[in-house]
């Protein structure tokens, strides 16, 4: 009997067109998008399937758009009778995982992302933070250079994306220092990140202080299944450690290498990436290659997932 794991994408994962044809042929996902438009007050849907890109790229804009079709995914899959033993999402991805197991309603989610997504934004303005991926350094050597490059200002692992590509963060000048190092040290490939953000490091603790005072506001719930949590991979299901998390994922490594491993410790053997994109999809593959994984954002993952015999 498979053990399903629905994962969850995080910023980054968006593009103009994403979730147009799960509207167009599932009621599920119509309903997803039309509470989030009325949630909002404005049409994320729009913005979703059509653009402009500089406007779906926007950090407000970009987080309750990528989980509002996750969750038109989710619904669709639900209703065809998919469903997932335990529930992870990367950073934004978080949130989506949370709905899916109960811990929080859509409607609360898709306002509460995008006033995270301001919050960032308003933190750090345009130029003043860094994120870059570091490909062909593991995490002990990428520990090394960020402590040198400290010496030029606040920077550290964010992403723990896979066993040799992990995302640091930081201000620019020591982002900087560090990718200079890191290149010293023998990386295969150094990618500064589009983002303007420097997520998942100390830098957010601010933003973190914000967040709280809107989590306050709505009501959490325990959880129906495990969530596997960013800052510390671990299974939970009580609706305080899920506040504590939202909070914390914020200031703190992205733990997506020890989370993957954790799920599959717990029997995992499929997992299904809900949303847009295939990121996530990858990083499993660079994980384990063991396990099955799909990804679902359009009517052909839905008709696959639907073809096979789930026992």
């Amino acid at each position: 009997m498979e053990k399903i794991a629905f994962i969850f994408p995080g910023q980054g994962s968006q593009y103009p067109g994403m979730g147009k044809e799960l509207f167009e042929n599932y009621d599920e996902a119509k309903k997803i998008f039309d509470e989030a438009d009325k949630r909002l007050g404005y049409s994320i849907s729009q913005l979703c399937f059509n653009g402009p890109k500089e406007a779906l790229d926007l950090t407000e804009n970009t987080q309750p758009a990528v989980l509002t079709v996750s969750i038109a995914a989710f619904e669709v899959l639900k209703r065809h009778g998919i469903k997932p033993s335990v529930v992870a999402g990367h950073s934004l991805g978080e949130y989506s995982a949370a709905v899916a197991a109960g811990g929080i309603s859509f409607s609360d989610a898709v306002l509460l992302v995008k006033n995270r997504g301001k919050f960032m934004q308003e933190a750090y303005p345009e130029g003043s933070g860094m994120m870059a991926a570091i490909i062909g350094l593991d995490k002990e050597a990428l520990n090394s250079v960020c402590k040198e490059a400290a010496k030029e200002g606040i920077v550290s692992p964010a992403n723990i994306n896979s066993p040799i590509q992990i995302v640091i963060a930081g201000e620019k000048k020591a982002v900087q220092k560090a990718m200079e190092l890191a290149k010293g040290k023998g990386a295969k490939k150094i990618i500064p990140l589009s983002v303007s953000v420097p997520s998942h490091c100390k830098l957010m603790e601010p933003v973190g202080r914000r967040l709280e005072e809107e989590l306050n506001k709505i009501d959490i719930k325990n959880l129906s299944m495990p969530l596997i949590n960013n800052a510390d991979a671990k299974a939970i299901t009580d609706s305080s450690t899920l506040k504590d998390s939202f909070i914390r994922q914020l200031s703190y490594p992205l733990l997506w290498v020890d989370s993957v491993l954790r799920m599959i410790e717990m029997g995992v053997d499929t997992f299904i990436e809900a949303g847009p994109g295939t990121v996530l999809t990858g990083l499993v593959k660079r994980i384990n290659k063991n396990v099955r994984i799909f990804n679902v954002e359009d009517k052909k993952g839905i008709e696959q997932l639907k073809e096979i015999q789930w026992s």
